[in-house]
């Protein structure tokens, strides 16, 4: 725990740069950062509550601050915080929404935080999404007041979407705007999709505090998680103010800071390129960043880069420690070069001295870890397929069922078919009552979550079957965290652990895989992707562990970049078909997937491109010319 005292510049990576204009600081992880956010939070109820004082707190909702909440939560159970000086006013709310309504603002912040501390009823404030229309405008200035009625907001705590909106201040946002009704971005609108279940069920129109609202604030802190919100980040705290990306406003308020986790500061100048912005210490990860990065601002193989091109762009640091650029370039192509295998597993009788994997023993056991039943085809497929090829003992893993996944139109189908075959089936009647019947609040019935589960368990064995996988090397663990019915999952518990260490512990592999996009904290990979490494926590006194790598590879949203790809897996034409088709398998997610994100392409089309956009990226620094190529990066446990 950080106690009061730590500041944020203290606590995490901070350093003021020409090309940064809000304060940031970043942390390794987001549970990291969300604790010394929680504990500035609690210090200022503490000492609001020396002084007899309300504590006045703008609330945001969202995956943001749910570790936030979570330690707030905890503090109040375990070291007695008090809420009871607490008065809240949350952002939004989308319009119209009934509060009882499990995609409410009301429902997730009284889920999340409310029912579990002491804060009164009547010092809650949240958009009533239910409010005529005809009373909305008044609605909204009465908001506004109470807020004022209070002195304005103590600290104000917010996300920040995709489109640069905080709160739901969409781009064209006016910087005195107040408590108003908006029309959501469609771009927010696909973000929200999958808590709705869809896009066609998000509400088009939402209730928000104004960016003047916001910057009267006391203090601001904006939390920043994931990789998808790289892009964005980056414009807000080093791009110009602008009414078209709302969140750049803040740069005017100034007690702002934006807390980061690392990937979302990716972006970032002094991240991205540190060159750029300071001496480095130059590493052997720095080096190839570098040259990989001018590589492509120049347009030029590595073997082409020039001392003029070094010294033209920050670099010549760099070549005063390597010597000339020609040196440099070889080693750097030498190390790319040896990252190309078409030997997943490893060659066996060759010299691995320079390969990504071991060359012994020749025929490795293997697991893949796949958080969705789809992920393994999506994200390795051709790798999966020249491990099966190539004779080792490949495993398939499972973890979550993935039945949320599974369209009700796609569930009503299986079930009327079951009723054909069987026409006494009372289990397909219950559940072709409830999708027929079923109202958007109601969580699916059991029979539907198992019979969508089944759904996409069949489509596993399909397409792993394709690819020469016996079905008795194919697990589905169902993870117990998944299987609630709706998108909020629960946190991972030791029976979650205890089911992947026991399966770890049965095979005994020499290899692992396992998805390692961290664009979402609180998504299922990420969940998946921690409940691995906590199980290689608890077996790697073990002597087996001893020789097992693990290997991370991407989702179907992005792609590792080059100089952290650490093996590179050539594929054929032949090959990149034999991967489409075992996609294709994948039936209920074609056509129209339910979490399809702000990419109408289908995920084949998606893999085949960044497989394809992999290797271009491989030849445009001088490398052999494939037609796709699937990416991995080494996890060291």
């Amino acid at each position: 725990m950080i106690k009061e005292g730590i500041s944020f510049r203290e606590a995490g990576m901070f350093e003021e740069t020409r090309f940064e204009k809000i304060h940031n600081v970043i942390f390794d992880s987001s549970k990291e950062a969300s604790l010394l956010v929680a504990q500035e939070i609690a210090n200022l109820i503490q000492r609001k509550e020396e002084l007899n004082e309300f504590c006045i707190l703008g609330l945001a909702t969202g995956s943001s601050p749910i570790k936030v909440y979570e330690e707030l939560v905890r503090m109040h159970k375990e070291e007695a915080l008090s809420f009871a000086n607490v008065v809240t006013f949350n952002l939004d709310e989308y319009y119209p929404m009934h509060k009882n309504n499990i995609q409410s603002y009301y429902y997730f912040m009284h889920e999340h935080l409310f029912n579990h501390v002491d804060i009164k009823p009547e010092n809650i404030n949240i958009p009533d999404g239910s409010v005529s229309a005809e009373d909305l405008q008044q609605y909204c200035i009465d908001y506004e007041m109470k807020i004022k009625s209070y002195g304005g907001l103590d600290f104000q705590l917010l996300g920040i979407g995709r489109t640069g909106h905080i709160g739901f201040n969409e781009p064209g946002s006016h910087v005195n705007s107040g408590t108003r009704s908006i029309t959501l971005d469609h771009l927010t609108r696909v973000d929200a999709a999958s808590a709705f279940l869809g896009i066609d069920n998000v509400p088009r129109k939402a209730i928000t505090m104004g960016i003047g609202t916001v910057r009267s604030a006391k203090r601001i802190v904006l939390l920043g998680w994931g990789v998808n919100k790289a892009g964005i980040i980056k414009n807000t705290i080093e791009g110009e103010v602008s009414p078209q990306v709302p969140a750049t406003y803040l740069q005017e308020h100034s007690n702002t800071t934006f807390v980061l986790d690392s990937e979302a500061s990716s972006e970032l100048t002094r991240v991205k390129t540190p060159w750029l912005v300071k001496s480095c210490v130059w590493t052997d990860e720095l080096k190839l960043k570098a040259v990989v990065w001018l590589s492509e601002l120049t347009k030029k193989p590595f073997l082409k880069l020039t001392d003029k091109d070094y010294n033209d762009n920050g670099m010549s640091s760099l070549l005063t420690e390597e010597g000339t650029a020609y040196d440099l370039n070889i080693k750097m192509f030498n190390k790319m070069q040896q990252t190309i295998t078409g030997w997943p597993g490893g060659k066996s009788n060759a010299d691995d001295t320079y390969r990504p994997e071991r060359s012994t023993p020749a025929k490795k056991r293997v697991i893949i870890f796949s958080p969705h039943p789809d992920d393994d085809v999506i994200s390795m497929g051709g790798t999966f397929d020249r491990l099966v090829e190539q004779g080792h003992e490949v495993h398939v893993a499972y973890q979550t069922s993935g039945n949320i996944a599974v369209s009700n139109e796609e569930a009503l189908k299986f079930a009327e078919i079951s009723k054909s075959l069987h026409s006494n089936s009372n289990q397909a009647d219950t559940i072709i009552d409830f999708i027929k019947n079923r109202t958007g609040n109601e969580i699916d019935l059991f029979e539907v979550r198992k019979l969508k589960g089944t759904i996409r368990r069949s489509e596993s064995l399909a397409a792993t079957r394709y690819l020469g996988l016996p079905d008795e090397n194919v697990h589905f663990l169902d993870l117990p965290f998944y299987e609630t019915g709706t998108v909020k999952k629960n946190n991972l518990s030791d029976a979650d652990i205890a089911i992947m260490c026991d399966l770890i512990d049965s095979i005994k592999p020499h290899q692992i895989y396992a998805a390692g996009d961290l664009a979402d904290p609180h998504g299922t990979h990420k969940v998946c992707l921690d409940s691995l490494f906590e199980a290689l926590k608890r077996l790697k006194t073990n002597s087996y562990m001893d020789d097992c790598w693990v290997w991370l590879y991407r989702g179907a949203w992005h792609e590792w970049d080059p100089y952290q790809i650490e093996m590179a897996v050539p594929m054929s034409p032949d090959q990149v078909l034999k991967k489409r088709h075992a996609i294709f398998y994948h039936q209920t997610q074609k056509d129209g997937v339910m979490f399809q994100g702000d990419d109408n392409r289908e995920f084949w089309v998606r893999a085949e491109d960044r497989n394809r956009l992999t290797a271009k990226k491989y030849h445009d620094l001088g490398l052999a010319d494939y037609s796709a190529i699937e990416a991995f990066k080494r996890y060291h446990f």
